[in-house]
């Protein structure tokens, strides 16, 4: 795999925070073909690149994904994916929550469910011509300030979605996806039809399917983190965000088996098993190989 050349991250503007984790600007070179499998998540991605475009596949279905694209929004996904490319890339990455994203780009996320869409096919096309001005910007500070100045405005523009639908995604995020749908449904008054079905309609997925993803994120951070810490590797870990730093009460250590009974049971998961089967479903591998495949990348 190639390296990234460059990795700088930015801070939204304190306003901003609530709505927009960090910013992530890099440039890369890949002289052959770069594949990358990309996990499932309950979060929407949006790349404003410039330069070598992307092919975005979704392995069940040909249709879902993006050809020869430099920026695209991926809608929440129930499955992995994959991105190919080759030459020079640069752009900036944003991870956005459901809700957010819903009102960033004006349109329910039920429309982007599974799928990869180039900017230049969304409504307004304001995306793309933010695009272009990041990539006319003198640098990585000046791009974090206009994407500041532009969030701010698109989000002072959009009607705040329903206030029980915001107040629902906070609870289930709370829980880490162990909060029971019944018990949220009644918290809400709402049937779990009703639920389900507005949740479809603004998140992309009904609320037991974003449980599995909110706990297969933390799972999935778990092993980001045992890599790092078992690596040692600069970066590491850095996509994933933060996770547990310890499987057994010990800091995990190179030449130490990994007990992933008990970072399923941490987790939220009934068994190791069904660990293993949403890896499979989210991440197209297991545990075990995906940070066998971080060893192997990393020496």
């Amino acid at each position: 795999m190639a390296p990234v050349d460059e990795m700088v991250l930015g801070l939204p503007d304190v306003s901003l925070r609530p709505f927009v984790d960090r910013y992530v600007g890099y440039r890369e070179r890949a002289d052959v073909p770069l594949v990358r499998r990309e996990s499932a998540g309950v979060f929407v991605v949006l790349i404003l690149g410039w330069g070598a475009p992307l092919d975005v596949t979704d392995p069940r279905s040909a249709e879902r994904g993006a050809t020869r694209v430099d920026s695209f929004v991926a809608g929440t996904f129930d499955g992995w994916c994959a991105t190919r490319t080759v030459g020079v890339g640069e752009g900036v990455e944003l991870l956005l929550a459901p809700l957010t994203a819903r009102r960033l780009l004006g349109l329910p996320l039920s429309e982007l469910t599974n799928r990869a869409v180039g900017v230049g096919q969304l409504p307004g096309r304001w995306l793309d011509r933010l695009r272009c001005r990041l990539a006319e910007s003198a640098g990585w500070p000046e791009r974090f300030a206009l994407l500041d100045r532009v969030l701010t405005a698109r989000l002072a523009a959009s009607p705040p979605v329903d206030a029980r639908l915001d107040w629902a995604w906070r609870w289930l995020v709370a829980s880490g996806g162990q909060g029971s749908v019944g018990v949220l449904a009644d918290e809400l008054g709402w049937s779990r039809r009703h639920l389900a079905s507005r949740f479809r309609q603004e998140v992309g997925l009904p609320p037991k399917m974003a449980a599995r993803l909110l706990r297969f994120q933390q799972a999935y951070a778990a092993l980001t983190d045992i890599g790092s810490s078992t690596l040692g590797g600069p970066g590491a870990g850095l996509a994933a965000g933060a996770g547990p730093s310890e499987v057994d009460g010990r800091p995990p250590s190179a030449g130490r088996a990994v007990d992933w009974a008990v970072v399923a049971a941490d987790c939220g998961y009934y068994d190791q098993s069904h660990l293993i089967r949403d890896f499979h479903q989210f991440a197209g591998a297991t545990p075990a190989a995906l940070l066998a495949a971080r060893s192997t990348t990393a020496s």
